[in-house]
């Protein structure tokens, strides 16, 4: 008997007299519609205004573009609407860029976006004037907020970038100032995904070091008078870690006296509000902070000498007065009254350095137990035991992981080796073939066709149409 001949047609459709019609299932066109929609339209921005606006418990958003007559709707998902940078409202003009696609449950045509701004104004910008608005609606730049800064501070705590030229300008004007004044500094990024939560570390440490929590505590050695935020100047995404709401909010939860010096003097950040004081630059909080050495020794001159004019004029006053009084008896009982209490004074002085004396004494033994008891607890001898301990748990936690890791990827082997023994395509690539007829059966058996017969072979690598010429009916070898 012949062999069978196959016509082919190499464009993937029948022989121009077999059917040409293809009936789709909804769900197919749809899937069909979406796949040349996301291709034609994988990167697109669409400018509207927003309306519809629907943020979902699951973080997506969801609204619906609009401009004149016609609209968009638009989902967000959570990914990428955390990293917005403002809030998006009814009635806001934005620019969405994303791709459209088509949501197969409804049928409708979306664009789902990756990335959002507001038109005209940066969203930068805008969410810089919605928390403005919301934490002013609190009260927390309210003007009885603002605490007063110490006329003479011992100490001050200065939270920035440990490199740099602002801390150096700080402390070039410090020493300059006032040679004795203590500084201390809380190393932190100013710039950065980070910046804002160190920077708000910084102020929190510094807040609980310098207040004692219970009455009578003896202050912390770390404890600071005022607190400076210093940065120097830069653009918007610059200074965005000051524009932070829980940098504003720890700010504003502290004791202590803060100024901001952020940027430049054209610079305003969220931090400069909430802050007790705004300077214009670092060096000028450094100079706001304390006075000169040369200014307190003016001022204190000017008061020494107002003082001494004072006395002398009132021991002149005095000596005039008690001049008409040296003659009669008055004087003398007045002046034997001050003899008495001049001899009581001293003996209350002779009392009060004795018990000076005794309270140094005692005071020096107190000292020297604590330091004998603080070199018996040596911190560093504990860091050391704990940091051993989480070293071996470390190794332990990675040797485990390795060994599942092992373990898994031999079983994945293993099954991905029998699976490739019992699929069918490593059949086909011995040179078999698989034979479909016109519905899409698995044709076993010569007698479930008929000459004329289109079939649909499925080989290695590609499929063939072909027509049935001929048949040769045969039975199965037995085994």
């Amino acid at each position: 008997m012949e062999e069978p001949q196959f016509a082919f047609d190499f464009s993937g459709e029948a022989a121009a007299d077999a059917p040409s019609r293809r009936i789709y299932a909804g769900r197919e066109l749809v899937a069909a519609v979406r796949e040349q929609l996301e291709r034609g339209f994988a990167d697109v921005w669409v400018e509207g205004e927003i309306s519809n606006y629907r943020p979902a418990g699951s973080g997506h958003l969801y609204f619906t573009l609009t401009d004149g007559d016609s609209q968009l709707r638009v989902v967000m998902f959570r990914g990428q609407a955390r990293l917005l940078r403002f809030r998006p409202e009814n009635g806001m003009q934005v620019i969405a860029r994303g791709r459209v696609t088509l949501y197969e449950a409804r049928g409708e045509m979306q664009l789902q976006a990756e990335f959002m701004e507001p038109m005209g104004a940066g969203a930068l910008q805008v969410a810089f004037e919605q928390l403005k608005a919301r934490l002013a609606a609190e009260g927390l730049f309210a003007a009885e907020c603002k605490k007063p800064l110490p006329l003479l501070p011992r100490r001050i705590g200065v939270v920035t970038s440990p490199r740099g030229a602002v801390i150096r300008d700080i402390l070039n004007v410090l020493a300059r100032r006032h040679q004795a004044l203590g500084v201390l500094i809380y190393p932190a990024q100013v710039q950065g995904a980070g910046a804002a939560a160190e920077v708000a570390a910084g102020v929190s440490f510094f807040n609980e070091q310098s207040v004692p929590s219970a009455a009578g505590q003896e202050p912390s050695p770390l404890a600071v008078d005022v607190i400076v935020v210093a940065r120097g100047g830069g653009s918007v995404e610059d200074l965005a870690a000051f524009n932070d709401e829980t940098l504003a909010r720890a700010i504003a939860a502290i004791r202590l006296p803060v100024i901001s010096a952020v940027g430049h003097e054209t610079d305003f950040t969220i931090c400069d509000f909430v802050a007790d004081l705004r300077a214009p630059t670092p060096s000028a909080a450094a100079e706001i902070v304390i006075g000169s050495q040369q200014e307190l020794r003016e001022s204190i001159f000017l008061l020494r000498e107002r003082l001494r004019r004072a006395a002398q004029y009132k021991l002149l006053y005095e000596r005039q007065r008690l001049g008409s009084l040296e003659s009669g008896r008055i004087f003398a009982r007045m002046e034997d009254s001050i003899a008495r209490r001049q001899q009581r004074l001293d003996e209350v002085g002779f009392r009060l350095e004795a018990l000076l004396r005794a309270r140094v004494t005692a005071a020096g033994r107190q000292l020297e137990s604590a330091i004998a008891r603080l070199r018996q607890r040596d911190i560093r001898q504990q860091l050391k035991l704990h940091e051993g301990e989480r070293m071996g748990r470390t190794q332990e936690l990675a040797s485990a992981a390795r060994r599942l890791l092992l373990q898994r990827r031999s079983r994945l082997e293993k099954a991905a080796a029998e699976l490739a023994a019992l699929s069918p395509v490593s059949i086909l690539d011995r040179g078999y073939s698989l034979i479909f007829n016109a519905e899409g059966a698995l044709v076993k058996d010569a007698s479930q066709l008929a000459p004329g017969d289109v079939i649909r072979a499925r080989l290695a690598r590609g499929e063939l149409q072909a027509r049935v010429e001929s048949l040769r009916r045969g039975t199965r070898p037995k085994k």
